[in-house]
């Protein structure tokens, strides 16, 4: 087995939800093989995820990896893999912007959503409950003024009693031209810094690591996806859509592979000698 170096390394970026893991947090160990495959041969497999990053490590550890670089809070936060740390990371690059603006826009048009904002420690603050899982085990109860006391990294809207397209529909007029935004499957949209997306901290990881544009292969299933699929394939690289992505999340991507169920990762990254062969040729 010949190491890739240098030139010859491709960088895998994965998001975690729904396509790494099951909607129950499942991790299949075909996924886990093929993963620590691509990764003996010597090429980057960097998780990129809306999670935060209490919530993303212990997934990039069950995945082996145990050293390296994870995007989280979808390119607002890098964080650096540390196994000797309390946490098992240390922040490498936190991009904050102040909330006030766009909570004050948003609680005109959503008045009845949930609000969270996550501080630069990676901990929360919300005015009205999350589900269990959403928000990292750091999370506090706060008045909604309070919300809007200093920098964030990351506003977090959920609208449970809204169907998705209304909420869509609602979101269009606040029109968020300061910020980065990226709605999930549910009415929930998560909003960063301007001009900060998966994409941007991605390229950023990209860049450092000394890998050629077009040797990227993104894979993900949401809309907040999108921006790296487009990242990946201006280089030149690849992006795979999950089977059970959204159609226009699919129509963004070069492909589509099974679905987070049939193991979809495991089955690109089963194919990756057939990629370098296809680009060889």
């Amino acid at each position: 087995m010949t190491l890739a170096t240098g030139d010859d390394r491709w960088l895998i970026a994965i998001d975690i939800d729904g396509t790494l893991v099951h909607d129950d947090g499942f991790l299949s160990e075909a996924v886990k093989t093929e993963v620590a495959r691509v990764r003996s041969l010597g090429h980057e497999v960097v998780v990129a995820t809306g999670r935060s990053a209490a919530n993303a490590v212990p997934v990039v550890r069950e995945i082996g990896i145990h050293h390296g670089f994870s995007v989280c809070s979808n390119g607002a936060v890098t964080v650096e893999i540390k196994p000797e740390d309390e946490r098992g990371f240390v922040p490498h690059e936190v991009i904050t912007f102040d909330p006030r603006q766009v909570l004050t826009e948003l609680i005109e048009w959503v008045p009845q959503a949930h609000f969270a904002v996550e501080d630069v420690d990676g901990s929360y603050r919300f005015h009205k409950p999350f589900p269990a899982y959403a928000l990292g085990a750091e999370n506090h109860e706060t008045p909604l003024e309070e919300l809007m006391n200093h920098p964030v990294s990351r506003v977090v809207v959920l609208s449970p009693e809204q169907e998705v397209e209304e909420f869509l529909s609602r979101i269009a007029n606040v029109g968020l031209h300061s910020v980065s935004y990226a709605i999930g499957y549910s009415a929930w949209l998560d909003i960063s810094p301007s001009g900060v997306s998966k994409a941007s901290a991605l390229e950023k990881q990209r860049a450092e690591l000394g890998i050629k544009p077009n040797q990227v292969i993104a894979i993900g299933d949401g809309r907040n996806d999108m921006q790296m699929f487009e990242w990946a394939q201006s280089g030149g690289g690849l992006a795979f859509a999950m089977g059970q992505a959204p159609e226009e999340v699919k129509l963004a991507a070069t492909a589509v592979t099974s679905a987070v169920e049939d193991d979809g990762v495991a089955h690109v990254l089963s194919g990756f000698e057939g990629i370098l062969f296809a680009r060889s040729n």
